[in-house]
């Protein structure tokens, strides 16, 4: 069985800790968190060892699962690496390119296992959907969520948006052309609402929303193609297809999504690369190029800020 650490038992490394207690495949050796009540709390639900200092678990785990910060992915990642432990990283991967870079490539020189948790692509729903795209011309996306104190350090395009540019990614089958965005801090120093326009060179267009300041909760994708159009809710783990003809000019039909729990899915799929050695589905070089798309929208958003900025000065004057 592989032995695993769990670092961070904030809210959410509270449900990986649930998740690898509950796994027949694996055992959870420690519970890592900076504050030691939560260490100790964690780790006796989880039935395991806990310690405030990730350093301790050098030498007795097989794998560690990292759900700090996103400030923290780099130092603590790189050191796990080195150490020769795979790593399941929350996203994004890291706060720049230039630190996913030697994530990666310290995974690629110590023979590790570098994943990133990106879980919307273990989403039962969005697997059906990659199932049946075909060639998909545009998306409309929204996601957006009531305001919480979770995931502060990083704009809502590395906090939520980011899951629906990785499925994009994925889906659009080409090279990205062009990026049009614009957004606004509301509840936080950050981004907390952002809307954004994506062209790729084939011809495919998204449109993405993501906000955190919502007054309810939305997960709803539309993919249309040359062949019927899907419908996904990846809340409700539920996708229709709908297309055109009949008695009523169109028509609904629910697609079979196989049950499961997409944070199951995802440590199934990080503990199927650490017995194999094969590199797994989110590896650090897709995750690198979500990330690199995901800065990109920032700096557009910087720059219609700019303008923004340049008419209101103009108008009060």
């Amino acid at each position: 069985m592989t032995r695993i650490a769990v670092i961070g038992a904030g809210a959410f490394g509270k449900n990986h800790v649930r998740v690898v207690s509950e796994s027949s495949r694996a055992e959870l050796v420690y519970v890592v968190d900076a504050n030691t009540q939560r260490a100790k709390d964690f780790a006796a639900s989880g039935h395991c060892k806990w310690t405030a200092d990730y350093a301790d678990i050098v030498g007795n785990v097989d794998a560690a699962i990292l759900a700090v910060p996103t400030v923290a992915h780099y130092e603590v990642g790189l050191a796990l690496l080195k150490a020769g432990i795979d790593v399941l990283i929350e996203k994004p991967i890291t706060a720049t390119l230039e630190q996913a870079d030697e994530l990666i490539a310290a995974a690629d020189a110590g023979g590790r296992i570098l994943q990133v948790g990106h879980l919307e692509r273990f989403n039962p729903a969005v697997i059906a959907l990659e199932g049946m795209a075909t060639l998909p011309l545009f998306f409309e996306i929204h996601r957006m969520c009531m305001f919480t104190p979770r995931s502060l350090d990083v704009d809502v395009i590395l906090d939520l948006m980011i899951h629906d540019l990785d499925i994009v990614l994925s889906l659009a089958g080409a090279n990205l052309k062009e990026i049009r965005a614009a957004g606004i801090s509301v509840l936080s120093p950050k981004v907390d609402i952002a809307t954004v326009r994506l062209e790729f060179d084939n011809g495919c267009i998204a449109n993405l929303t993501a906000s955190r300041v919502s007054t309810e909760k939305v997960r709803k994708l539309r993919l249309f193609q040359p062949l019927p159009y899907a419908s996904l809710d990846s809340a409700a783990k539920s996708l229709s297809v709908v297309t055109v003809g009949g008695p009523e000019g169109i028509g609904f039909e629910q697609i079979p999504v196989q049950p499961g729990e997409p944070l199951k899915l995802q440590f199934d799929a990080f503990l199927d690369a650490v017995e194999t050695r094969q590199p797994p589905k989110l590896n650090g070089t897709v995750a690198r190029q979500t990330l690199r798309t995901a800065l990109a929208i920032l700096d557009k958003i910087g720059e219609h800020a700019g303008v923004v900025a340049q008419t209101l000065a103009g108008w009060k004057s």
